[in-house]
């Protein structure tokens, strides 16, 4: 038998950007790592 241990986040760091029209709103982006 094979064992697989995961530990730690599963995705990158989130991208976060400020839209343009309105500098109080901002719009984060998560991506999965495989």
């Amino acid at each position: 038998m094979n064992k697989v241990i995961l530990m730690g986040r599963l995705t990158k760091a989130p991208e976060i950007k400020f839209l343009q029209d309105d500098n109080k709103t901002a719009m984060a982006r998560y991506t999965m790592i495989f």
